[in-house]
């Protein structure tokens, strides 16, 4: 079941050159095995001084942005496996034409690093943006990172798009781009022959009764035990098929009746299958769990008794000292002493 996942991030001034060679794997980051997982890259709306060089771009943005400023945002997308290398180009640039316009210069890459549990491929995108809006007057690198001019739009530099939002604004922005990004990877999957589904939604508004999976890094997964990993593979499994349930029952729902009531026992059905297939997995755990229990209580028991009957020989032994220490000081146990010794 294709994953879902989409981050928006700020890059603070004075990073941009460098978070662009990073996603272009360019640079310091060329030329090395751990860098190798570059599958495509692009970029477009760059001003005519950085039409061949994105790094021009993201260099004058570093240097001309304001004090405490921005030099670039961040969208980070989880691309469909399901998917082959020219089929999440086309799902990558669509997405950039359709967020972006003919209004920010941005700059994207592909990459495809094998996971560090599954070893299958994990593709995503990074899409870096400039929030400074393209307005067609022509500005070379100094004004167009310039403060704008409502007045004189000409002697400014450009407006950036997100200024005097407030927080809520911002949420439901961020809101309806997951919803936007899940409807066109949905699409893509269809059109290339995948009947499964991505949800932006979250767990719980999706029906699924289960916590979100914490995030494992690469070190963390080496330090684990091969028992755990096996463990944590299992559960995500039996939890997929649980939610690709929840899905496929999403889809079968009867018209003819009462909607309403058709959709409540669809939930309580998913529900239901969800909630025992995991408590069943669950529950090889913790009878797993128990057994270990079990072990170390016996041997802790053990360890208890033979304590004890250390201690119980210590007893006995202090025991029979004490009993000899009282005999010597009464006289009791020495050799009787030689009538001679009392005579005058």
């Amino acid at each position: 079941m294709a994953s879902y996942h989409l981050s928006v991030k700020v890059g603070a001034k004075g990073k941009g050159a460098s978070h662009s060679s990073y996603i272009s794997r360019e640079g310091k980051y060329s030329g090395s095995s751990r860098y190798e997982d570059l599958e495509n890259k692009g970029c477009g709306n760059m001003p005519a001084w950085a039409e061949h060089n994105p790094q021009h771009f993201w260099q004058a943005a570093d240097e001309m942005e304001r004090k405490n400023g921005s030099s670039y945002k961040e969208i980070e997308v989880a691309l469909p496996r399901e998917l082959n290398a020219e089929q999440r180009k086309e799902l990558v640039q669509e997405f950039v034409k359709k967020e972006f316009g003919d209004n920010h210069a941005y700059q994207w890459a592909i990459h495809t690093p094998k996971a560090a549990m599954e070893k299958g491929e994990q593709p995503h995108a990074h899409i870096m943006y400039s929030e400074r809006i393209n307005d067609g007057i022509a500005r070379d690198p100094e004004q167009y990172f310039k403060r704008f001019n409502a007045a004189h739009p000409e002697r400014g530099g450009c407006q950036k798009s997100n200024t005097a939002k407030s927080f809520t604004q911002r949420r439901d922005e961020l809101i309806s781009l997951r919803e936007r990004w899940a409807t066109l990877q949905n699409g893509h999957l269809q059109k290339n022959g995948h009947q499964i589904a991505v949800d932006h939604r979250s767990l719980k508004e999706q029906g699924i009764d289960r916590e979100p999976e914490k995030h494992f890094g690469p070190q963390r997964i080496k330090k684990m035990e091969p028992e755990a990993v096996s463990a944590l593979l299992q559960l995500r499994a039996s939890e997929g098929e649980k939610e690709r349930a929840v899905h496929e029952v999403n889809s079968l729902i009867d018209v003819s009746g009462d909607l309403a009531a058709a959709r409540t026992e669809r939930d309580t059905v998913a529900k239901e299958d969800v909630r025992s297939g995991v408590d069943a997995f669950r529950a090889q755990f913790a009878l797993k769990k128990e057994m270990e229990e079990g072990k170390l209580r016996a041997l802790d028991a053990f360890k208890k008794e033979q304590e004890a009957r250390q201690q119980a020989e210590r007893d006995k032994l202090r025991s029979e000292q004490a009993k000899t220490a009282r005999g010597s000081h009464f006289g009791f146990g020495k050799d009787k002493q030689n009538d001679n010794d009392f005579e005058m």
